[in-house]
C-alpha cells in the first residue's frame, strides 16, 4: 500500500467508523456467534497475493463485526464503562504512525516528556496531594500503564523489595543480609478485603507472596467498606501468626458495589506499620476526582505510596491508558532498573531524563500520552467535568426510579458513583436470588441492553452502571422499563418450572469468594443457547 492507496483506504476507513458510531445504538449490544464461529469464515491461510483494500475493509462487516460486543453502545449497562471518543482514536493514529518502543528518552524524548506533562495534569485535575507529581520534592510521578491490574503487580514488586531490603538492612554481611532475605521471603503477606479486585491476588500469585482477604460488610445502608479497625485487628492477627505484612490495597469504587474504603480510618494505624505499603486502586471512580463535590477525597492519599486510576474506563481516554502515581519513583527504579550496555546513554547516565522503562514490568512501550492530550485538549475540563457529571446525574435517576418500585425491587447498597445495584424483592433471600437471576438472564436473552450480575455477601444482584459517551437519561429510562416489564413477568410466572424460557436458577456461584459476574451471551430474536450463558464468566473490569 503506498502513500496514495493510504490516503484513500484511510478516507474510507474513517468513514466507515464514524457510521459505526453514528449507527451503534441499533446494533445488538452483545454478539450472538457460537464459540469458533470466526474460523471457518476465513481462509486456512495468509492470501499468497496482496489483496485490495476494499475487499480487506468489507470483511470488518461481514465477519469482524457480528463478534463484537459494542462497549460504546448507550445501551451496555455492564461491567464498568470503557469510554471511547474521537480525539482518542486520533491519539492512537498518531501513536501508531511515530510507533517507537520508548523505552528511554532517547527512543523519542516528546513520548516521555509528554506523558510526565499530561500526567501532572491530570494529577492536579484529580486534586491528588503534590507528592504524587514529577515536581514534588520527594521524587514522585506519574507513569501510564497497560491496565489497574498491571499496575497493581508493578508496585507489588516494588513494596516487595522494599520490605526486603529494609529487613536486609541489618545484615552485618551480604551474605548475612541475603540471608535474612530467603528467611523472609516466604513470610510476606499482601492484605486487601474480600471486595477487592482479584488483579491484587493475581499480583500476589505472580510476585510469590501470600494474600489475605479482610471480611467486611455492608446493607442497604452502608456499603461494604474497610476500615481502620478491621485493618488492625488483621495485621496483629498475621503478625502473632509470625508473617509480615508489607502491602496493603485500598479501593475507591470496589467491583462489585463501587464502595470507598474508609481512608481517614486507616491512616492512624500506619503510625504502627510504617512499612506497609498502601497502593490506592481507583480504577473506576477515581475519574469521578474531577469534580469539585469529590475533591475532598484524596487528603489522605499523602500518607499512602501509591494511586491509579483508569483513564479508559470513564474519562473518555481509548483503552489501554491506567494512570499509576507514585509518591517515590525510587523504590520502582530499585525494584525494576536494569541497563545493560545497549541501553546506556549520556542523558540517562547523568539523571538528565526520566526512562519509563524503569517504571514498568515491559521495557517497551507505546506512546500514549497523546491521547491523553488529544482529549484534554478537545474536550476541556469543562468537558470532561459535564461527561462525569452527566452520568452521576442520570444513575442517580435510575436509582430514584428503581426506589420508586419498593414493591419489586430493593436497593442492595447506596446507589453510587452511577451505579445501581438492586435484587427483586422476595420474603426470603433465597427466593429473592433465584427471581433476580430469572430477571436477570431474562433481560440480557431480550437483547436489547446488555447487565451483568454480582453476589455480595449470599446476595444475588444486579448491577446497572452508564457512563459511556452516548448514554442518556432516556436509554436508561428504557432500561428501567426493561426491568420492570421482566420482573412482572417472572413473578408472573411464579410456580412454573421455567420462567420466560429461563430454566428455573437454584444456587448462586462464586469466584474467589466475590464478584462473580456473569455475561449472558445475547440473541436478538431468540433466548440465549445454554451453553453460551455457561460459557461466559469474567470480573466485572476486565483490565
Amino acid at each position: 500500500m503506498n502513500s496514495e492507496q493510504f490516503r484513500a483506504a484511510a478516507h474510507t476507513a474513517i468513514d466507515q467508523i464514524i457510521d459505526y458510531y453514528d449507527t451503534i445504538e441499533s446494533r445488538c449490544v452483545v454478539s450472538n456467534v457460537s464459540p469458533g464461529y470466526l474460523k471457518p469464515l476465513l481462509p486456512p491461510g495468509p492470501p499468497a497475493n496482496p489483496e485490495p483494500w476494499a475487499d480487506i475493509q468489507s470483511d470488518i462487516e461481514s465477519k469482524i463485526l457480528p463478534g463484537i460486543t459494542h462497549w460504546q453502545s448507550p445501551n451496555f449497562l455492564a461491567f464498568f464503562p470503557a469510554n471511547s471518543s474521537y480525539p482518542g482514536i486520533l491519539g492512537e493514529l498518531y501513536s501508531a504512525t511515530f510507533t517507537s518502543a520508548n523505552f528511554n528518552w532517547l527512543c523519542s524524548p516528546a513520548a516521555t516528556e509528554l506523558e510526565t506533562i499530561v500526567l501532572d495534569w491530570l494529577a492536579r485535575l484529580l486534586n491528588l496531594p503534590e507528592c504524587f507529581l514529577s515536581t514534588s520534592k520527594n521524587g514522585g510521578g506519574g507513569v501510564i500503564q497497560g491496565s489497574a491490574s498491571e499496575a497493581v503487580c508493578t508496585v507489588l514488586v516494588a513494596a516487595r523489595e522494599r520490605y526486603l531490603r529494609n529487613l536486609a538492612a541489618v545484615g552485618k554481611s551480604v551474605e548475612e543480609s541475603e540471608e535474612i532475605i530467603d528467611n523472609n521471603r516466604s513470610k510476606l503477606v499482601a492484605l486487601f478485603s474480600n471486595q477487592t479486585h482479584s488483579s491484587t491476588q493475581k499480583g500476589c500469585q505472580i510476585t510469590g507472596v501470600k494474600h489475605h482477604a479482610i471480611k467486611v460488610s455492608g446493607s442497604a445502608t452502608e456499603n461494604y467498606i474497610l476500615t481502620g479497625p478491621l485493618l488492625r485487628e488483621a495485621l496483629e492477627e498475621l503478625t502473632v501468626k509470625g508473617l509480615h505484612p508489607f502491602f496493603l490495597t485500598v479501593t475507591l469504587g470496589t467491583t462489585a458495589t463501587c464502595a470507598t474504603d474508609d481512608f481517614a480510618s486507616i491512616v492512624p494505624v500506619l503510625m504502627d506499620y510504617p512499612n506497609l505499603w498502601v497502593h490506592v486502586d481507583a480504577a473506576f471512580a477515581g475519574a469521578a476526582l474531577i469534580l469539585p463535590q469529590y475533591q475532598h477525597i484524596p487528603a489522605p492519599f499523602k500518607y499512602f505510596e501509591s494511586f491509579d486510576m483508569n483513564m479508559h474506563k470513564w474519562l473518555l481516554t481509548n483503552f489501554d491508558c491506567s494512570c499509576l502515581y507514585v509518591k517515590s519513583r525510587k523504590h520502582l527504579l530499585d525494584a525494576l532498573s536494569i541497563t545493560p550496555p545497549y541501553l546506556r546513554n549520556p542523558f540517562s547516565e547523568q539523571g538528565l531524563v526520566t526512562d519509563y522503562r524503569d517504571w514498568q514490568i515491559p521495557l517497551g512501550r507505546r506512546f500514549r500520552a497523546l491521547k491523553i492530550w488529544f482529549v484534554m485538549r478537545s474536550y476541556g475540563v469543562s468537558g470532561l467535568q459535564g461527561h462525569i457529571w452527566n452520568s452521576i446525574r442520570h444513575g442517580d435517576s435510575f436509582a430514584q426510579w428503581v426506589r420508586g418500585r419498593a414493591d419489586i425491587f430493593e436497593i442492595v447498597v447506596p446507589p453510587v458513583f452511577a451505579l445501581t445495584v438492586f435484587a427483586v424483592k422476595a420474603a426470603l433471600r433465597e427466593e429473592s436470588n433465584r427471581l433476580t437471576k430469572a430477571v436477570y438472564e431474562a433481560v440480557n436473552a431480550d437483547g436489547e441492553i446488555f447487565i451483568t450480575s454480582t453476589v455480595i455477601d449470599g446476595i444475588y444482584a444486579i448491577r446497572v452502571v452508564g457512563g459511556g459517551l452516548k448514554t442518556r437519561e432516556e436509554v436508561l429510562r428504557r432500561a428501567f422499563e426493561i426491568f420492570v416489564s421482566k420482573t412482572e413477568e417472572v413473578l408472573k410466572a411464579e410456580g412454573t418450572d421455567k420462567v420466560n424460557g429461563v430454566s428455573d436458577a437454584n444456587g448462586v456461584a462464586k469466584v474467589n469468594g466475590l464478584n462473580n459476574v456473569k455475561l449472558g451471551g445475547v440473541n436478538c430474536t431468540a433466548a440465549l443457547k445454554q451453553g453460551v450463558k455457561e460459557a461466559e464468566q469474567a470480573s466485572i473490569r476486565g483490565g
